[in-house]
């Protein structure tokens, strides 16, 4: 969760009132259409229905009733600022892009509400302090600090009012705004990644179950000198609020003025729980969100936060991800797209120029696998080049499908880190990461 605070405003909880603010903002934005088409043709110019919908006030208009909204409508903007990539127009990519760092939070006389339902009126007894300033708000819930009788510091995480009640009608809601604006393309079937992204919100909005998460990691990464998780507090754990211990720590991205060394370090750490979480572990965090990694310059590990998008992966999905890594490792392309078309990236009837360009993304992204010793991330244009392939596929109308829906959350997940290594501008040794994680799950390393 970001440590951004803005503005506090009550989450709209009911379900018509959530419709309402959907069908608020469509008849806004098509007002300000009306006007700006207007304006433009009395200047003599004939002006196209994209230019007149993806305007500044437009923009401002969906980001900020978006994050008003907050939980399944702002998470989807989320998702799919990262998960559709270059097949949705850069401008709305830039507006739903800002949905990552932007949520109000819960006024108090809300937060109260929700906490005498969930732990009963007189709550407060329990507690020798609790913060009701959130230290961070994000799309489904915000965190407080809170301290118990005996001394121990905890961060409690409130899930918003209405959140999972609304999460498929949202979703609907939003698709359907998209659609009827002309943002998502008519022949971009995104039904699958529609209804994963309902069944994730589910997920993630049970706080049980991320507690379980939670816990899970704790043990695999038991006696780590490298990681630190929150240990879950089951006693103020409920559906909707996760009790943990509190671990203090900055943001990962205020290392970027650290040694050169402690970079480095944090970027073969982040690298190396990527691969173990792929072929060790067979489960994946699969929220690359910057905020959900801190670093405690105290016992100098990285901290994890927030495993409510945890997904598990089937072995034989994951031993394709294997042969398609090593083959982009060892530059064999054949071997490439046969495992890329066991995953299900290629269709029935797809081109060999979309297959070319897409193995052409694999090789560039295998990049830091067939370099000798540490990768500069810092100096890389890697992003620029797959992007640039990536736009090339998203133009071309001929090519328009989405690719499977495991694959997109593992894409997440490897893009954010990338991103951050990058953020941190680290050299990291990825392909002896690679490598160690390949043996310890049982694999028989590519050399």
């Amino acid at each position: 969760m970001k440590d951004k605070k803005v503005e506090a405003s009550a989450v709209p909880s009911a379900r018509l009132s959530r419709l309402a603010r959907l069908g608020g903002m469509a008849s806004g934005i098509a007002g300000n259409i009306l006007a700006e088409g207007v304006r433009q043709l009395a200047q003599g110019k004939r002006p196209s229905v994209s230019d007149l919908l993806l305007t500044p006030k437009n923009a401002q208009r969906i980001a900020d009733q978006l994050a008003q909204m907050r939980g399944a409508a702002m998470k989807l903007g989320q998702m799919l600022s990262m998960d559709a990539g270059d097949l949705l127009p850069p401008e709305l990519t830039a507006i739903l892009g800002r949905l990552r760092s932007e949520a109000h939070h819960m006024p108090r006389e809300q937060l109260m509400k929700v906490l005498n339902k969930a732990w009963g009126k007189g709550w407060e007894a329990q507690f020798a302090e609790f913060d009701f300033t959130p230290v961070a708000a994000a799309s489904i819930g915000q965190v407080h600090a809170a301290r118990t009788h005996d001394g121990e510091k905890l961060a409690i995480k409130v899930q918003y009012p209405g959140v999972r009640q609304s999460i498929d009608s949202d979703v609907a809601n939003v698709v359907s705004l998209l659609r009827m604006a002309g943002l998502v393309p008519r022949s971009l079937d995104i039904d699958p990644l529609v209804e994963e992204a309902k069944r994730q919100l589910h997920e993630e909005a049970d706080y049980v179950k991320e507690g379980k998460h939670l816990a899970h990691y704790g043990e695999l990464l038991a006696g780590s000198d490298d990681f630190v998780l929150p240990r879950v507090v089951e006693e103020f754990t409920r559906k909707n609020i996760l009790a943990m211990s509190f671990i203090d720590g900055t943001p990962i991205e205020d290392q970027l003025s650290a040694p050169q060394a402690r970079r480095d370090r944090l970027g073969t750490l982040l690298f190396s729980l990527l691969v173990r979480e792929m072929f060790e572990f067979r489960r994946v965090q699969t929220d690359p969100n910057f905020a959900n990694y801190r670093y405690d310059p105290v016992s100098d590990r990285l901290v994890l936060l927030d495993f409510g998008a945890t997904r598990v992966y089937r072995k034989d999905r994951i031993e394709a991800y294997h042969r398609l890594l090593s083959a982009g490792m060892h530059e064999d392309r054949a071997a490439l797209e046969s495992a890329a078309r066991d995953i299900g990236y290629f269709q029935a009837d797809s081109l060999p120029r979309h297959k070319d360009v897409v193995i052409d993304i694999f090789m560039i992204a295998c990049e830091p696998l067939r370099h000798a010793g540490t990768y500069d991330f810092g100096q890389t244009d890697m992003a620029r080049r797959i992007n640039s392939l990536g736009m090339e596929l998203g133009f071309d109308r001929d090519y328009w499908h989405t690719p499977p829906v495991d694959a997109i959350f593992l894409h997440r997940k490897i893009g954010g880190v990338y991103l951050l290594a990058a953020r941190l501008q680290a050299r990291v040794d990825v392909r002896a990461c690679f490598l160690t994680a390949s043996s310890a799950g049982g694999k028989k390393p590519a050399l």
